[in-house]
């Protein structure tokens, strides 16, 4: 398993604030992804208190999110104060600093709230939510074992988690386009964690049985200059420590966008493929202490067989 460049989480905050306007409408692939990962809850028969959309961004999902389940506590969660003033804007008269609160008029009982924090370490009390939603999040994540490990802990026991997130083969055209002119595309394009080491890692945090499955979805950009346009209106530009600093010389950027307009098919668009990860797992009670001692719950005693 080969561990993704670590993410310059600063300068990540700083490009998701700059691109909180902009992210709505040029995210089309996690707009629609997220609401692809909203209809796998209709098999599902749960009735939560307490949803994390954990990575709202700007509120895409949130408002979908509060009107499924009427009757409980959505909480928008980002590490961009930008992001989160969008998805759930500031009461009036009241203002903010890292956490907001607002009650939906489409929703039931329940409420929205938001909350500016690390998705690697809630300011949440152990078991505290139903359910754990995230769409397009965790690939900015440095250490995903320990960031599964947070997500189990504010869970409760029968908490389902849900995701997607990029696969190794997004922006695959892209890495090959860099690499073309030998120029390193791990410091330009940043690598996204395989499925089946994704799933090993929940089991490892303590999810019981994850289902995980992958589509390809591929976008056409008319230019080069689309494309820019589009990473940048996301904030996906590259954010590894490791990145190239500097400017790319414009010798290399044209020899770059020359390998994009030659991969083009009969005059064509240029093709840009996103893969696509889903996966959902239940949180299932321990059968160990943090020391690796067992645990055998009281109400499980004296149900063995009785000569």
């Amino acid at each position: 398993m080969s561990a993704p460049a670590p993410i310059d989480v600063a300068l990540l905050r700083k490009r998701f604030d700059r691109a909180a306007a902009t992210y709505a409408d040029a995210a089309v692939v996690q707009r629609e992804v997220g609401y692809r990962l909203l209809e796998r809850f209709d098999v599902m028969r749960i009735a939560p208190s307490v949803v994390l959309d954990v990575g709202c961004g700007p509120g895409t999902h949130t408002k979908a999110l509060a009107e499924r389940f009427r009757d409980a506590t959505v909480i928008a969660i980002d590490q961009s104060p930008a992001m989160v003033a969008r998805a759930v804007p500031p009461v009036p008269k009241k203002g903010w600093l890292a956490r907001l609160t607002t009650r939906s008029s489409d929703a039931g009982k329940g409420e929205t709230r938001g909350l500016m924090a690390d998705m690697n370490a809630l300011p949440l009390p152990r078991e505290h939510a139903d359910v754990l939603w995230s769409n397009f999040a965790l690939q900015w994540a440095n250490d995903l074992p320990a960031l599964f490990a947070e997500w189990n802990r504010v869970l409760k026991v029968g908490g389902v988690m849900m995701f997607t997130a990029p696969g190794p083969d997004t922006l695959i055209e892209l890495r090959r386009a860099i690499s073309r002119d030998e120029i390193d595309a791990d410091k330009h394009v940043q690598r996204f964690t395989d499925l089946h080491d994704i799933g090993d890692m929940l089991v490892h945090a303590g999810f019981a049985d994850p289902v995980m499955d992958m589509e390809v979805i591929t976008l056409e950009y008319a230019t080069t200059d689309a494309l820019w346009r589009d990473l940048k209106a996301q904030g996906a530009n590259n954010a590894m420590e490791r990145r190239a600093r500097g400017l790319m010389t414009r010798r290399k950027l044209r020899s770059i966008e020359a390998a994009l307009d030659a991969s083009r098919r009969d005059s064509g668009p240029i093709r840009m493929s996103v893969e696509v990860i889903y996966g959902h797992a239940w949180k299932v009670a321990p059968k160990k202490t943090a020391e690796g001692h067992g645990i055998v719950r009281i109400e499980s005693i004296g149900r063995g067989s009785r000569s």
